[in-house]
């Protein structure tokens, strides 16, 4: 966890840095005042202003006007204008915080394909055990194993991974179905590719912002996944399953199974979140919360779009999951 505990480490500074800026910042419930104050925290310290292709400039422009009309006091208009400013990046992992709303960004899923449907799941998903926070069952006449992980938010122990492999031990195949699964904490996304590799391995690179400029940023390091984190091993095929609401830990996650032995990615491509979130303050007391570490995948391609599955599949039937159909048919034909 070597790699994990630096980035986290470098999170956690950006973040007390952030807030020890505060006392900086007059405090302020004047529109203007905020809305500048927000478009120069973006515009200094956001990491894919260029890679979106984002005219901030005109934003700005924009959104002073915008602010020179709202009413002094009127606490919900502003929130909203300074939410429809952030709602340009598109971006997930960027929230506004205030005592009375928090903003939140559906743009980057609105327009795919769900890839998931309760219903049709609970069709496979039956007589399922908890281990920790895994839900895990056998599926295709018990040949094949099943887990739903629903939030990497959640946690589970090397222990729960080595009740789940004991009950698949005779399964000629393993499932991973991530969809829906909007991410948390990036320790338990290596934890659970742990079990997939045989040996320590790059599975990506990372750098963060080291000036004001939009392509300031530090040289890429590696990201190193331990397979000593997991001495629970597979070695048979396993599917992973993600849609476009697979986010951030769980984007992560996806990414880096590519180069577990055995894997097949299958599904929707998975929603992104490839940046490290840091948060800074308004002058009127909210909080920004903001990607500001981008990550890459092992070959330097930045994750933050999303990760294509090895194997493109569309739900559309009605009675079935076409998703977890595919995947067993893939593993059988092993």
């Amino acid at each position: 966890m070597r790699t994990y505990t630096h980035i986290f480490c470098f999170a956690i500074l950006l973040f007390l840095t952030a807030c020890s800026s505060k006392d900086e910042m007059p405090f302020s419930v004047n529109p203007v005042d905020n809305i500048e104050a927000l478009w120069q925290i973006i515009d200094t310290k956001y990491c894919y202003i260029e890679d979106k292709g984002i005219d901030w400039a005109a934003i700005h422009y924009d959104y002073i006007a915008k602010a020179k009309e709202l009413k002094k006091g009127d606490q919900v208009a502003l929130f909203d204008l300074c939410a429809s400013m952030l709602d340009s990046l598109r971006d997930g992992h960027v929230n506004l915080y205030s005592p009375f709303d928090v903003s939140r960004n559906t743009a980057w899923y609105d327009t795919f394909p769900v890839n998931y449907n309760a219903a049709l799941q609970s069709l496979y998903l039956h007589d399922y055990r908890v281990a920790g926070s895994l839900y895990y069952c056998t599926v295709d006449n018990d040949s094949i194993g099943y887990i739903y992980y629903s939030s990497f938010s959640n946690g589970f122990s090397i222990g729960n991974l080595a009740w789940v492999f004991n009950a698949f031990k005779d399964c000629r195949g393993l499932i991973i179905d991530v969809r829906q699964n909007g991410g948390g904490s990036i320790e338990y996304a290596y934890q659970l590719a742990a079990p997939f590799f045989t040996d320590n391995q790059t599975i990506g690179y990372w750098q963060h912002k080291t000036g004001t400029g939009h392509q300031d940023f530090s040289p890429m390091e590696p990201m190193t996944l331990n397979a000593s984190l997991s001495p629970v091993k597979w070695s048979k095929p396993v599917i992973v399953l993600c849609n476009r609401r697979s986010y951030s830990a769980t984007n992560l996650f996806v990414s880096l199974m590519r180069y577990a032995q055995n894997a097949t990615i299958v599904g929707g491509i998975s929603g992104g979140g490839g940046g490290m979130p840091m948060s800074y303050e308004l002058p009127c007391g909210w909080t920004v919360r903001f990607s500001s570490v981008r990550m890459y995948d092992r070959d330097k391609n930045d994750i933050e779009q999303g990760v294509t599955p090895d194997v493109l599949v569309t739900m559309q039937s009605t009675d079935r999951d076409d998703i977890i159909e595919k995947a067993i048919e893939l593993i059988n034909q092993e």
